[in-house]
């Protein structure tokens, strides 16, 4: 456990990159690998990612996020998606748990039944929300898991969501949560780290 707690202590925000590191695919499917085992409400697995590597397309997310110059110095630049439909998967996703025996065929049509019913009552609001908690729990994994393996992550809202769907053709049903960018972090530029309230004053036991 002292591994973890050295993984958590040693998580920045990082402000600013080292140019030209590139991070492969095969990296970050390793990153992936790890991401995928995050907890989401009965487990519909709302986040998706889009990962932009290209050069122009980064310019163009530069420009969504007033210019920032982290977006253009990083190795990768990750949108995160939560899915405000992701509820209507739930047929597919427990479809496994039946051809494995775990649950027979009236038990899965039980679970897929509730799992709709419980987000169709709740309506758009709600599915807008759980697509935000959702990937918000997925994205902080991925920043530790990114540093893990070595890379240093920021997570951005300062940007135009709009204009960053538009450039990447994202489908209305994927709420842009936020923005990750990734790379090696330029340690000579790092402020100290920000000021942590002390548990008292955020915690509360009844």
């Amino acid at each position: 456990m002292s591994e973890f707690i050295e993984l958590v202590n040693q998580r920045r925000s990082a402000s600013n990159f080292l140019p030209d590191n590139p991070i492969t695919k095969k990296e970050l499917d390793e990153i992936f690998k790890l991401v995928k085992l995050g907890p989401s409400a009965f487990n519909l697995q709302h986040t998706n990612y889009v990962v932009v590597l290209d050069s122009e397309k980064k310019q163009k997310l530069k420009e969504a996020a007033n210019g920032q110059y982290k977006v253009e110095s990083s190795s990768a630049v990750i949108l995160v998606l939560g899915d405000k439909q992701a509820f209507q998967q739930a047929a597919d996703i427990y479809k496994g748990l039946n051809l494995l025996g775990v649950i027979n065929k009236q038990e899965y049509d039980l679970m897929v039944n509730d799992t709709v019913s419980f987000y169709e009552k709740r309506g758009q609001e709600f599915h807008r929300d759980e697509a935000i908690r959702n990937a918000s729990l997925s994205a902080m994994l991925f920043m530790l898991a990114a540093k893990e393996k070595g890379w240093d992550t920021c997570p951005m809202i300062g940007f135009d969501a709009d204009k960053v769907k538009e450039a990447l053709n994202v489908p209305e049903q994927y709420e842009a949560v936020l923005m990750i960018t990734i790379g090696k972090e330029k340690t000579a530029s790092r402020k100290p780290r920000g000021y942590r309230r002390p548990i008292s004053e955020f915690v509360s036991y009844q």
